[in-house]
């Protein structure tokens, strides 16, 4: 199957190669510095779930050569958004939580617990139906690559079923059996931590590709995360770790140190963290998300990308703390809050989250990647941060295939 999409009036490529060349091949340096690799009047073609060719429209193969040409109109169209983090396996609902922040109280990471209990009672196919929605919301909101983490079962049975379910939907499966301490353990959290690295992690692994810790006050310390994660390594698990969202503390420099592919949340950074992780391949995933729900203060994106960190953007999308599943929001709170350009967000929210699950075959519209692309009803990216709140999706494929 061979799909035409032409009459591009934006196309973001996250491949600077594309916007370095004219159509006579000469190099533009301006272009070659934007990491979104734009290109203006363009097509794409399509084949067989794989992008087969990107260019300027004058170039494009004749539509007879298709079995299908989209007009885009002179739309913008962008990569599909990759989030990487997020927790769609669960059960029950927090929204008075949320109304009690609200009104003043303060989040904690406790509040997981409640929703572990209502995880433990549901039924998998009450726990499938919450997956699939949530996706059906993802997809139609431009989503093409997600996360996502188990974490809300904190027993053997129960998380095994999570990353089980998880994995029916999506190959970036996360165990997070280091979610928060279970109420059973609260007095000997290492007897959990002996249980998450022995019978749970065996398992679960088997339906995994990444181990989580959040490593944080009330959570796990760094001396437990080490020893979570190493475990987790052992059993060929690849690692990645929530840190620093309630306070400073060692999680950046722990995740940097074991090569974690991402350190996600990053709310309260030190100098040191962010030195280290300039210095690394550890991606600094964002979560604006959670900052909203929760009144904390955003992280500061701007400084971050300054100094050279890779920052990803992801919705974190879960019942207690983000409980939304829109990048296009995030995107504009990432703009408006965190000191982001438009572009920034943009390439954090598709190829950011590429880096952050160690892909090069999503985040970027360029021969041999993926064909997960969104056509947006706007003339350029812009209007994602400019017109907030307003569906501007109008088409997604994935794979080459349309899903919303």
């Amino acid at each position: 199957m061979r799909t035409l999409i032409t009459n591009i009036g934006e196309l973001t490529t996250n491949d600077p190669r594309l916007a370095a060349a004219d159509p006579t091949g000469a190099a533009d340096p301006t272009a070659a510095a934007d990491p979104t690799g734009t290109l203006h009047d363009a097509a794409v073609l399509v084949e067989d779930g794989r992008i087969r060719w990107v260019g300027p429209i004058g170039d494009a193969p004749a539509p007879r050569e298709a079995d299908e040409t989209v007009d885009a109109a002179g739309r913008a169209v962008i990569p599909g958004f990759v989030d990487s983090h997020s927790h769609l396996v669960f059960g029950g609902d927090r929204a008075a939580e949320f109304e009690a922040r609200m009104a003043g109280q303060k989040y904690a990471a406790g509040g997981i617990r409640s929703t572990v209990a209502a995880t433990r009672a549901a039924t998998d196919a009450e726990l499938r139906a919450r997956l699939r929605g949530l996706l059906d919301e993802m997809h139609a909101q431009g989503t093409t690559t997600v996360e996502v983490k188990s974490g809300y079962g904190l027993d053997v049975a129960t998380e095994e079923r999570l990353v089980r379910l998880a994995a029916e939907a999506t190959e970036e499966v996360t165990f997070l059996g280091a979610h928060v301490v279970p109420v059973e353990y609260a007095d000997d959290p290492d007897a959990y931590v002996d249980l998450v690295t022995g019978p749970m992690l065996d398992a679960c692994a088997p339906h995994a590709r990444w181990i989580d810790v959040f490593c944080e006050t009330g959570a796990f310390t760094v001396a437990q995360s080490r020893r979570i994660l190493e475990a987790g390594i052992a059993r060929g698990l690849r690692p990645r770790l929530h840190a620093s969202q309630l306070g400073p503390g060692d999680g950046v420099r722990l995740a940097v140190e074991l090569g974690a592919a991402s350190v996600d949340h990053g709310t309260f950074l030190t100098d040191d963290d962010i030195a280290a992780l300039a210095g690394s391949e550890t991606v600094l995933t964002l979560l604006p998300g959670v900052e909203f729900s929760t009144r904390q203060p955003y992280p500061d994106a701007r400084r971050l990308i300054d100094a050279g960190v890779t920052v990803a953007l992801a919705c974190d999308t879960n019942p207690g703390s983000s409980f939304t599943s829109s990048m296009p929001f995030c995107i504009a709170v990432a703009v408006r809050d965190m000191r982001m350009t438009v572009a920034e967000a943009v390439w954090a929210a598709t190829a950011g989250g590429a880096a952050a699950l160690r892909r090069d075959d999503v985040g970027r519209i360029a021969p041999g990647a993926r064909a997960d692309l969104v056509l947006l009803d706007a003339p350029t990216r812009v209007h994602l941060a400019y017109r907030p709140g307003v569906p501007l999706v109008h088409r997604v494929w994935k794979d080459g295939l349309p899903v919303a």
